[in-house]
C-alpha cells in the first residue's frame, strides 16, 4: 500500500500524535518512515531601529536552531526504529517556507503519503495568514492524512 511515509513534526503534542500514527501506518504497511522538521533560517538583515546582531551571534543562533531541529527528528527516527519500522530517516530542511519544504521533501524522498497534524505551534499572525497544513493539502501531489 504505502512504501514511504513522511511525517513532519514541530514537537507539539498534536504533532507527536501524528508521529505515532505515522509509525503505526508504517508498521501496518511495512513502509519506511521519513521524519522531517523545518529549521527556520535566521534573518541576516534587520529593519531600521532594531537591535543589530553580529555575524557570529547570527551563526550561533542558527547552529542552535539546527541542532534542536536535528534532535527533534532524530527522536522520531529512533522511536520508529524502536517500534519495529524497517527503515527510518531524520531530515532537517532549512527554510522559512514550512509547507513548501514539506512538499519538496515528500517529492525528493519519493514519499507516497504525508501524515501531519492539523496545526502546530504558531503565532496569532500565522493563524490569521493561514495554516501550513492547509498549504500542504492544497499544493501537494502526494496524499495527505491530517490528524486533529
Amino acid at each position: 500500500m504505502y512504501k514511504r511515509v513522511l511525517v513532519p513534526t514541530d514537537g507539539s503534542a498534536l504533532s507527536e500524535q501524528a508521529v505515532n500514527t505515522a509509525i503505526e501506518l508504517a508498521l501496518l504497511t511495512n513502509a519506511e518512515l521519513v521524519g522531517v522538521t523545518v529549521a527556520h533560517i535566521e534573518p541576516v538583515g534587520y529593519f531600521e531601529g532594531s537591535m543589530m546582531l553580529s555575524q557570529r551571534d547570527i551563526q550561533a543562533s542558527q547552529a542552535q536552531t539546527d541542532q534542536a531541529a536535528q534532535h527533534l527528528v532524530d527522536k522520531v527516527a529512533a522511536l520508529a526504529l524502536g517500534k519495529g519500522v524497517r527503515n527510518a530517516q531524520a531530515i532537517v530542511m532549512k527554510s522559512n517556507q514550512v509547507a513548501e519544504a514539506i512538499i519538496a521533501t515528500a517529492k525528493n524522498q519519493q514519499c507516497d503519503l504525508i501524515v501531519m497534524a492539523s496545526h502546530g505551534r504558531r503565532s496569532l499572525a500565522r493563524l490569521l495568514m493561514g495554516s501550513e497544513t492547509l498549504h500542504v493539502l492544497t499544493h501537494s501531489h502526494v496524499p495527505v492524512l491530517v490528524l486533529r
